[in-house]
């Protein structure tokens, strides 16, 4: 009797096991549709805007827009699921606007120093297929982001946390794209 029990947990264990959970790397979208073009974004954040009460941090960086490009065309490349191909040829294209670039302070020290900060890159997105010109998805306020110590030994620049944060939307606008979240 208790072989069979023993028998039984072994079992049900190494069903558990080779079951998995579900999770798969693969692309969620049709097998139709294997190429995308990466339209160059576009920025609407005023340059000469003034710092307020309400944007007390409004830094832009003019061409972040190229880079952030760059990146998910570098994104899509490293993922593999969809190639990268011209306009006429693709089977989507993405296009995008750059909204905001957001600098939060999140944490300052007893003299009210900031110790450190969040950089937030928002875009709006649409990604459409050809040849139909069909919209698969709008996004409204998609964000990456990045946090930055200014003191300490963790202390890093605001640049390289901009570079973070557009690692970060690069990758959240493939996974949208690629797996439908």
């Amino acid at each position: 009797m208790a072989q069979k029990i023993s028998f039984l947990l072994i079992l049900t264990f190494c069903a558990f096991i080779f079951s998995g959970c579900g999770y798969s790397g693969r692309s969620l979208l049709p097998e139709n549709l294997k190429s995308i073009c990466v339209g160059n974004f576009k920025s609407t954040i005023a340059v000469g805007s003034e710092v307020t009460e309400d944007n007390k941090y409004a830094i832009y960086r003019p061409g972040i827009e190229n880079d952030i490009t760059n990146a998910i065309v570098d994104r899509f490349a490293f993922d593999g699921n969809l190639k990268i191909a011209q306009k006429d040829k693709a089977n989507l294209v993405l296009e995008g606007t750059l909204t905001n670039y957001i600098k939060e302070a999140l944490r300052y020290d007893n003299a009210d120093n900031v110790e450190e900060y969040r950089i937030r890159i928002v875009l709006d997105m649409k990604l459409i297929e050809r040849p139909s010109d069909k919209v698969m998805w709008t996004e409204k306020g998609f964000a990456g982001e990045a946090t930055y110590n200014t003191m300490g030994r963790y202390a890093t620049s605001e640049d390289t946390a901009r570079d973070e944060a557009i690692k970060d939307l690069a990758r959240r606008v493939v996974e949208r794209t690629v797996e439908g979240w």
